[in-house]
């Protein structure tokens, strides 16, 4: 019985620790400035998912490539850094944006008022929206029609918050989260589960490289709301932030941006959100 209060009251201690170092970081997040630690070390340290085709992810020789890399290369170079890419549990991200592992996330990364809570985000530079893939074969060709059946998200994604929220256009009968899009397709194509929200810029570039990308089915609901990708950081950060915001615009200016729009998604697009 000693023992067992004295484990009790360990266990208490501890989670009294564990709650104040919490509170300490959001804390610390919230108001210290990094920006002078940044530069000094000169380099910008970019959490990202290497998975996420075509905004960032890895080529048989394990190069990492897409979107985000050439867009984050292309800021860091203006503000003088060289972009440090840290592959990380996205289901962790804003956990490792606040001890301070990492920067920034930077990876189809979408603003949403949920988020916002957590992170200050850069100025929107790219227009996404959530799209339902299946296979042709299961004859499913609208977000109600998968009524009763199971459907796949990532982990931590933008999807996942989607579905779980107070939205009436989707009502599957139960959810499976993946580590990995890549893996949720391995169960589509198994027939384990029906359908998968995600990323249109993810599925189109996904679908377009399989070798058996006709069997596949993407559809659109225009009750989903429009995504916008931006940078997240530390509230803190306003001159890092600042910063961002400025690369940015003047990559809009000079044209790199477009550039890097019609590279990866064969689009004039010259898009860019205002300063928040």
């Amino acid at each position: 019985m000693k023992w067992f209060k004295k484990i009790l009251l360990l266990g208490l201690v501890l989670s009294c620790f564990l709650t104040t170092a919490c509170s300490n970081l959001t804390k610390e997040a919230n108001q210290k400035d990094t920006w002078a630690k940044i530069k000094k070390r000169g380099s910008l340290v970019i959490g990202l998912d290497d998975t996420f085709v075509p905004m960032d992810f890895r080529q048989k020789d394990g190069q990492l490539v897409g979107y985000d890399v050439d867009l984050a290369k292309a800021v860091c170079k203006n503000l003088g850094l060289k972009a440090d890419f840290q592959t990380i549990d996205w289901s962790m991200k804003e956990t490792e944006l606040r001890n301070g592992t990492i920067d920034v996330l930077w990876n189809g990364y979408s603003v949403t008022s949920q988020r916002k809570k957590k992170v200050a985000f850069s100025r929107s530079y790219l227009r996404n929206r959530q799209v339902l893939v299946v296979k042709k074969s299961s004859g499913i060709k609208s977000f109600a029609q998968m009524k009763g059946q199971t459907i796949g998200a990532q982990s931590g994604s933008t999807a996942q918050i989607w579905l779980d929220g107070s939205q009436k256009v989707i009502k599957p009968k139960s959810k499976v989260l993946y580590d990995t899009i890549p893996s949720a397709f391995l169960d589509l194509n198994a027939g384990r589960i029906k359908g998968i929200l995600l990323d249109e810029t993810y599925a189109e570039y996904y679908i377009k490289h399989e070798a058996d990308s006709k069997s596949y089915q993407v559809i659109l609901n225009k009750e989903v709301p429009e995504d916008l990708f931006a940078v997240g950081m530390r509230k803190g950060d306003k001159n890092l932030k600042k910063k961002i915001n400025q690369a940015l615009a003047e990559l809009q200016a000079d044209g790199t941006l477009a550039k890097i729009n019609q590279k990866w998604f064969g689009q004039k697009s010259n898009y860019l959100g205002k300063v928040d």
